[in-house]
């Protein structure tokens, strides 16, 4: 029996009658809690809904017990963990469970909850408590946070990770939403401080720290928890590793005995795919671990059935589509406090708490108190006036007390709502890391392969450390580690470059070519920048109240880098000149609904709106998504492609010339010459890497003049390298959409039942597949395979050389729901969003780019569910260098967010192009993506006439240079990555900033590091005082100006009133007898006679001379 047919046979339990609105839902649940001895347990519909029931629950309730219990983010029987983040969650909530909770709320799902789990005890027992004086052995620390699942890393910023590094231990606890950092010394934990995850800094000092399982197959009592063969156990899935780690488990249902259960309407549907997938695997190990049909009957009886109460019975207006929001407001909150209602104030924080508080504050002449959560609410006196900082982005009359609640977004409208998720995203627009094997650029001698950093011993300087480069030939060059700065990337495998010989002539008339045709090219670019800015377009500004209108039909929240380029574009177009804007944002992040709010801003404001896609597919979609979100706005929105029919195109083009039709969206057809409109104001391209060399410039053509917004999750390198250099302007969308969850990727040889277990697995949960070959020849042999593995399997196909219709009644079939499989080539790499498709197989990964291979990727995981993504390399061809390289980008680069970042891995290895030409790879690979980037921006600044900055480094000759230990700092990328910096900060404050972020990540620095720092320090000041050489002795200090033998003419005026003893020109140096007994004398020396210089300068300038 189905969970709905054992539903069934129960005898009908009350209805739980709750509002619509999660809000409203998350308050009854509340309330409901508080009157069970018990409290309640809510089985949601899905995870999403879980994680928001919680939420809003515990910020409307902070001192109430609110515990979330996930289920595993991975399938039954995978051999994959879960991730740490869900684990830890999971782990955190049975330590509070075992330090006793009274009247709980708990959210959990349907999964969940068939599910065995240790026994709260066992965490409790396994949890570590680490406090600040309390004594740390690291490497056993170690020892233990890998037995309690987590895994060591050198860079700290997901859950679940730790890290070793000299006098600091980082560890990202799995039930928490940052990681902290532990300083020690002397065998003792000085100091436990939160950081930021993105910057690595730390934040607050906390007392100490609880750390959580991150895993559930953590060993108890002593038991194996991999179990006793090795080998066999590595393949086990983990479940079975769970039952092998505990010797006791039990029912979810068992630690809240007393909860009264409330079940959401679709949770029986979740269980029964969740039941199918666990039968399917009956007789595996691990089965023990998954509870059965009848399990889930004894579980549901008896519990209160959750029913919506129509909206118009609790909801609050949208203030914000009305034509004047505030007055609306004012008058809805006159009205409610005349009744005697309590009006609480929410917002989700401070800023829009304010403006929300001062218009309720004027339209009821009275002061808002300020509360924590609801059940002060509930106390206050009839018709107070509250005021509560939450993520609540909706409005409640709540049916249950004389209270509402009015939100920031209601009245504000969606500016207000994209505030609540104001989370940092990491984005790096420059070149990646240096990292020892990489191809670098030596500014004086080439290219050559960056092999290591090591310690060598310099003559009378002690141990030294240098960066290891390899030449052609053989031949060696050990840079001294200061002279990082003279590194760039250059980005190619070793293997495919010719490097430079040491001393040739032919890297440095490469380089002067290069430069030659940037001074060309930047000089263009500052003429086409110039004509730009003298360009005049349209300001497009739409009537607030119906913008507004448009905007609140968005049914989630904004992310702050979403809500920056609806902005950023919203400002352009009625800026009054033509935008030209590329918002490059991870499949799936957003940048629809960034076209949709320009084309809203168009439109409302009397302008026609173009939206040209790559394929009709992909323009079928956004038909679709558009004539949803402008129905009842009185625009007319239509498709120009091969759906329509001859009579149809004909109506749709008339329309366009006599301007009815306001957006129309379609393939580069929109740029016919048979295509005319009345008045277009707006163009927007969506993937414009899949547009042709022809149909770019016939779009480019119908932009001529208007507003142009780019939409792409990998640009091509040129388009990117554009929007760096300034031609074009850049939004960026790195910031997940809320509840969203990275692919799990897995590069696996391919294996006939795995495969059949991935794509059946993923049918038992009501899903669809996607398998995918490199070329077409692929197709008729894979198609055989799907046969003998899965003969019940409906497989569509889609590639190359079938008809386009046909290629496009496959797709749309698809995109409908019909057939379990769709076999095709890289076809479906762009623009497909079909939310029940989360499972894909890719057949030799090795014959795809990159980038090609995250498009692929971000086909699946679009829905409410995690997707997979199965990397199926051949068993029989031997992976190359480069092919396993490329993979290997891929899964370091599987976090949320990572378009932009292969994109520039892309740029780094395939080069930009001629900026301004056809040329793909252009002289970019001459030089390096890095270096060029640096030469092209002094090449536009000089053509701009800004002042550019000359590329040279002071020599400072000191006994002892300094050094970055590897005692210190264990990883040798990591110190490479703070000589650059070193070498190229230019500012006394950038270097101070680096030295606290050094002694932040790593612990209190060396007198190594302490000298190099020094050292860095005085070079800066000689590169302000264009000082080339300054040299520290015994017995004196000497310096030489870049000028030459001549000091300079302030110097002069100084040297020309100077008293005795003050430094004396000689030789073309100045020199300060200052005999100095130690080193540390000469360096103090040193900095006084560097501010003798500035102090000398500064008068010089005053006096004028």
């Amino acid at each position: 029996m189905t969970a709905a047919e054992i539903a069934e046979t129960i005898a009908p339990a009350p209805a739980f009658v709750a509002p619509a609105q999660p809000v409203g839902l998350a308050l009854a649940l509340l309330e409901q809690a508080a009157a069970q001895p018990g409290g309640v347990l809510f089985i949601a519909s899905g995870e999403r809904q879980a994680a928001e029931i919680a939420d809003l629950a515990q910020a409307l309730a902070p001192g109430w017990d609110v515990l979330r219990w996930p289920a595993w983010d991975s399938l039954p029987f995978d051999l994959a963990p879960p991730s740490a983040a869900v684990m830890g969650r999971r782990a955190a909530t049975l330590g509070r469970m075992a330090a006793g909770v009274e009247r709980p709320l708990v959210v959990a799902t349907a999964e969940a909850m068939l599910q065995r789990t240790p026994r709260p005890d066992a965490f409790r027992e396994a949890a570590l408590t680490l406090s600040a004086g309390d004594p740390i052995d690291t490497q056993a620390l170690g020892k233990s946070l890998e037995s309690l699942g987590y895994w060591l890393d050198e860079r700290i910023d997901e859950a679940g990770e730790f890290g070793l590094r000299g006098g600091v231990v980082d560890i990202f606890p799995a039930d928490a939403d940052s990681p902290v950092r532990l300083d020690h010394a002397d065998g003792r934990i000085t100091e436990i401080r939160r950081f930021d995850p993105v910057t690595q800094r730390t934040e607050e000092a906390i007392p100490s720290i609880t750390l959580a399982a991150a895993s559930e197959a953590f060993a108890e009592n002593g038991r194996q928890a991999d179990g006793a063969e090795g080998a066999q156990s590595a393949r086990a899935s983990f479940a079975q590793r769970v039952l092998e780690a505990h010797e006791d488990l039990v029912a979810p249902r068992e630690l809240f005995p007393a909860a009264q259960l409330v079940l959401a309407p679709d949770a029986e549907g979740r269980a029964d795919a969740f039941l199918d997938m666990v039968s399917d695997g009956r007789g595996r190990p691990g089965e023990a671990l998954y509870f059965g049909a009848d399990a889930w009957g004894a579980l549901v009886e008896g519990a209160l059935r959750l029913e919506r109460m129509p909206e118009a019975q609790s909801d609050v207006p949208a203030f914000a589509a009305e034509r004047l929001p505030a007055e609306s407001a004012a008058r809805f909150l006159r009205k409610e406090r005349d009744s005697g209602r309590t009006v609480v104030l929410s917002a989700p924080n401070r800023t829009w708490l304010r403006r929300l508080r001062r218009l309720a504050e004027e339209a009821l002449g009275r002061s808002a108190e300020d509360i924590a959560g609801w059940e002060q609410a509930r106390a206050a006196d009839p018709g107070s006036l509250l005021a509560v900082e939450s993520e609540a982005d909706e409005g409640l009359r709540s049916p249950d007390a004389p209270i509402t609640l009015v939100t920031a977004a209601d009245v504000f409208g969606s500016r207000a709502r994209a505030s609540a998720l104001a989370t940092p995203a990491a984005v790096v627009l420059a070149g990646p890391d240096l990292r020892c094997g990489d191809v670098v650029v030596h500014r004086d001698h080439g290219l050559a392969v960056l092999e290591t950093v090591e310690t060598i011993e310099a003559p009378g300087a002690g141990p030294t450390e240098t960066i290891r480069l390899r030449f052609a030939g053989d031949e060696i060059l050990m840079v001294p580690a200061d002279e990082a700065g003279l590194l760039w990337r250059y980005g190619s495998e070793p293997e495919a470059v010719a490097l430079d010989r040491l001393g040739g002539e032919a890297w440095a008339k490469r380089r002067q070519e290069i430069e030659a045709e940037l001074r060309e090219t930047a000089g263009r670019i500052a003429r086409l920048a110039r004509e730009r800015a003298g360009k005049t377009a349209p300001r497009l500004v739409p009537p607030r109240a119906a913008y507004e209108r448009f905007a609140s039909r968005f049914p989630y929240a904004e992310t702050p880098d979403q809500a920056r380029a609806i902005e950023d574009t919203l400002a352009d177009l009625a800026s009054g000149r033509p935008m030209d804007r590329l918002v490059c944002g991870d499949v799936g992040f957003g940048k629809t609904e960034v076209a949709l709010r320009a084309a809203a801003a168009a439109a409302l404001a009397g302008k026609q709106v173009a939206v040209a896609a790559p394929t009709t597919v992909l323009a079928r979609q956004h038909l679709e998504t558009f004539r949803k979100r402008f129905a009842r706005m009185g625009i007319r929105v239509e498709g120009l492609s091969r759906f329509v029919t001859a009579a149809e195109a004909r109506a749709v083009k008339a329309g366009l010339k006599d301007g009815s039709i306001r957006v129309a969206i379609g393939t580069h057809a929109l740029a016919s010459k048979d295509v005319a409109f009345e008045d277009l104001g707006l163009l927007i391209v969506d993937e414009e890497q899949r547009f042709g060399a022809r149909q770019k410039a016939a779009l480019a053509a119908l932009g001529e003049g208007v507003h142009v917004l780019t939409m792409t999750a990998t640009p091509i390198p040129r388009t990117l390298q554009a929007a760096m250099a300034g031609l074009r302007s850049l939004s960026v969308i790195a910031t997940p959409p809320a509840a969203r969850v990275p692919v799990r990727s897995v590069v696996q040889p391919f294996d006939q039942v795995s495969i059949r277990d991935v794509l059946l697995r993923e049918r038992r949960r009501g899903g669809q597949s996607f398998v995918v070959c490199p070329r077409v020849e692929d197709i008729e042999p894979m198609r055989r395979r799907l046969a003998e593995l899965w003969p019940e399997a409906e497989v569509l196909v889609a590639h190359g050389k079938m008809k386009p219709a046909e290629i496009d009644d496959s797709l749309i079939r698809f995109a409908d729901g019909d057939g379990d499989v769709l076999l095709a080539t890289n076809i479906v790499e762009s623009g497909l969003d079909i939310p029940n498709a989360n499972t894909m197989v890719v057949w030799r990964p090795d014959r795809f780019g990159l980038a090609q291979l995250h498009q692929l990727r971000g086909r699946v995981g679009r829905g409410r569910r995690r997707g997979v993504f199965i990397l199926a390399t051949d068993p029989a061809a031997k992976l190359g260098s480069h092919a396993r390289k490329r993979l290997e980008t891929l899964a370091a680069l599987d976090r949320l967010g990572a378009g932009f970042a292969i994109s520039a891995r892309d740029l780094d290895q395939r080069g930009a192009g001629d900026l301004l030409g056809e040329d793909q790879s252009g002289h970019v690979r001459l030089v390096g993506a890095a270096l060029y980037q640096d030469m092209l921006e002094r090449a536009v600044k000089a053509a701009r006439g800004e002042p550019v900055e000359e590329d040279w480094a002071p020599e400072i000759g000191m006994a002892a240079p300094g050094a970055i230990p590897a005692d210190y700092i264990p990883e040798p990328d990591v110190r490479l990555e703070l000589y650059v910096r070193l070498a190229r900060a230019r500012m006394a404050g950038e270097l101070s900033a680096l030295a606290d972020e050094i002694e932040d990540r790593f612990g209190e620095p060396p007198d190594s590091v302490a000298l190099l720092l020094e050292k860095a320090r005085l070079a800066a000041r000689c590169r302000d005082l264009d000082i080339a050489r300054l040299d520290l002795g015994p017995q004196a200090v000497a310096l030489g100006f870049r000028s030459g033998e001549a000091p300079p003419q302030w110097l002069n005026w100084a040297l020309s009133r100077a008293k005795a003893g003050a430094p004396e020109w000689k030789r073309g140096r100045l020199i300060w007898a200052a005999p100095s007994p130690d080193a540390a004398a000469e360096r103090a020396h040193a900095e006084k006679l560097l501010a003798w210089l500035e102090d000398a300068r500064d008068k010089a300038e005053a006096a004028g001379a």
